[in-house]
């Protein structure tokens, strides 16, 4: 999308009463969705801006831990015997090949989750589906959801929605999210930012966390 065509998207929506701002508010976590050796491969899932996301997500990840936030991580695990095959996985037959033991499902080295830290299994593209991750944040009291991980047009768009419509205040790390191609990327983060959550850098998260969760 060019910078005219987009600036000029950008103006409907803003008369439509869209993209209102989001700031964070009360106890802060992390959530890390799919940052998983399979989609560090550009041959196996992985490509475009993805290795750049899993960098910068190390030094969320390094922050949240500094700062005692909780910290969850995603995967998708399929079981062996292909008893829960579903409509993912019939749309992309590869991701039925994401089972517990796959070196491919494994969360990269880099971003290994530590004890304490929850690891949420899934078979569909949100980490909350199916899943204890909403009563886990809303036993600790969170408010404020950051969001990491892979890929942006998929598995964290669905992430993101479902924190929203949880009534998590979802906030968007636009540096450590990435997809195979640039283009779903762009769009999709203007999208949640229209409708569903903040997007913004982790520098720019930090700040605004400490201007509004004190």
């Amino acid at each position: 999308m060019s910078d005219i065509s987009q600036h000029a998207e950008a103006g409907v929506y803003q008369r439509q009463g869209f993209g209102t701002s989001l700031t964070p508010q009360g106890n802060v976590a992390l959530l890390i969705v799919d940052l998983v050796v399979g989609f560090a491969d550009p041959q196996v899932f992985g490509g475009g801006n993805i290795p750049g996301a899993i960098a910068r997500t190390v030094d969320a990840l390094a922050v949240a831990r500094l700062k005692g936030w909780p910290v969850a991580h995603s995967r998708i695990v399929y079981a062996d015997d292909g008893s829960d095959d579903n409509i993912f996985s019939i749309k992309v037959p590869g991701m039925a090949t994401l089972t517990e033991d796959n070196p491919q499902s494994a969360i990269v080295p880099e971003l290994a989750p530590l004890p304490g830290e929850l690891v949420v299994r899934k078979v569909v593209p949100s980490a909350f589906f199916g899943t204890q991750l909403a009563p886990w944040l809303a036993q600790r009291g969170i408010q404020t959801l950051l969001v990491a991980g892979a890929v942006t047009s998929g598995c964290v768009r669905a992430s993101v929605v479902d924190a929203m419509s949880y009534g998590f205040r979802p906030l968007v790390l636009s540096d450590c999210v990435g997809d195979r191609a640039v283009g779903p990327h762009d769009a999709s983060l203007f999208d949640l930012q229209q409708k569903y959550a903040a997007v913004m850098p982790l520098a720019d998260a930090l700040k605004a966390i400490e201007q509004h969760c004190r």
